[in-house]
């Protein structure tokens, strides 16, 4: 059996940069437990310092196939095998990355959710899927219930998947459109985008941006396409809007009842209750699930305790996947947890 060192990637977010390296051991123990077939969520990482630096250590038998997951980790910088205690071998990791990474770090806006966690989350809830050996390949579909200005869906298309997003508040779809075309253009890619009306029974029920985009000229003559949807509608009222079993996983940052909200409560306001959201929203979201998915959220423990949403989740139909403890801060107002879940079918 062979000795791997995993070097973090440093982030720009000292609070998160704090708690990378247990964030990074949760998710490795998910992606060592899918590569290895297995379900056992004990760390299998533990923190070494080698030159005054810090690495996630651990064992294993790695195939190539292996290591191209591994490169997908949210916050893999560079991955070694230790062929004595303090030598180390360096390992080619190739990323999915269809595009320039500015595509997710350039946008900077209030309540942003930090991209590293987003990717986190995103893979956690892919290897929790039936999707999980078609993870390199592309060809998913995921969905952002709650996409605010679309961090979740360019990291889809940063994996080469398609998107569709859900968002009710129409000054951020069109900062997201606005965003995305201009980046578009500046980088020279083949796209169409547009905004047009939808209608249910005759009246006017969302907006709907689409958009297509390819990674190159070439990809774009051979039809090799991304698809990109963003409605503008309340999460909780989407009967119409979507036909069923549209995508593979789903992925949604709650509103933390700080500067997130979620949907209309009736008084014309936007309600910040993410558990009242949940119980709302889950009857609509799962029918879009396909067979096999999975739901991945992240929500505020400060205004919603985690047994009252795993109650709702469970409640309706769904499996809990164990994961190692995700729980962090991200500001006075904020503890941030996870809950990953699976479509029972």
């Amino acid at each position: 059996m062979s000795r791997y060192a995993l070097l973090l990637a440093p982030s720009a977010n000292r609070v998160y940069a704090d708690q990378a390296a247990r964030l990074a051991q949760a998710e490795l123990a998910a992606f060592l437990g899918y590569l290895s077939a297995g379900s056992d969520t004990s760390d299998p990482a533990s923190v070494l310092t080698l030159g005054g630096v810090e690495y996630l250590a651990f064992d294993g038998d790695l195939s190539p196939r292996d290591i191209a997951y591994l490169a997908n980790l949210s916050a893999a910088y560079a991955l070694f095998e230790r062929v004595e205690d303090e030598l180390l071998r360096p390992l080619t990791l190739m990323p999915l990355a269809r595009y320039d990474s500015d595509l997710i770090t350039i946008p900077k806006y209030a309540g942003k959710t930090n991209e590293q966690f987003t990717k986190l989350v995103l893979n956690l809830t892919l290897l929790a899927s039936g999707s999980a050996d078609r993870m390199l390949d592309g060809h998913l579909t995921v969905l952002d219930p709650l996409s605010g200005r679309g961090t979740t869906l360019n990291q889809a298309l940063m994996y080469g998947y398609d998107g569709i997003g859900i968002e009710i508040d129409g000054k951020d779809v069109e900062a997201y459109k606005l965003f995305l075309q201009t980046w578009l253009k500046r980088k020279r890619l083949k796209h169409t985008a547009e905004l047009v009306p939808v209608r249910r029974q005759g009246k006017r029920a969302a907006r709907r941006m689409e958009v297509t985009l390819a990674a190159s000229r070439d990809d774009h003559k051979a039809g090799a396409v991304q698809k990109l949807v963003v409605l503008q509608a309340d999460t909780t009222q989407l009967a119409g809007l979507l036909r069923p079993g549209i995508a593979d996983v789903l992925v949604g940052d709650l509103p933390y009842g700080v500067t997130h909200g979620s949907y209309d409560d009736g008084s014309g306001g936007i309600s910040r209750r993410p558990l009242d959201l949940l119980e709302r929203a889950v009857p609509q979201w799962l029918p879009l699930l396909r067979a096999g998915g999975a739901l991945g959220l992240s929500w505020n423990t400060k205004v919603a305790r985690r047994e009252l949403a795993e109650d709702i989740l469970i409640a309706n139909g769904l499996e809990l996947v164990p994961h190692l403890p995700l729980d962090h801060r991200v500001d006075q107002g904020i503890e941030r947890d996870v809950l990953i879940a699976r479509k029972i079918d």
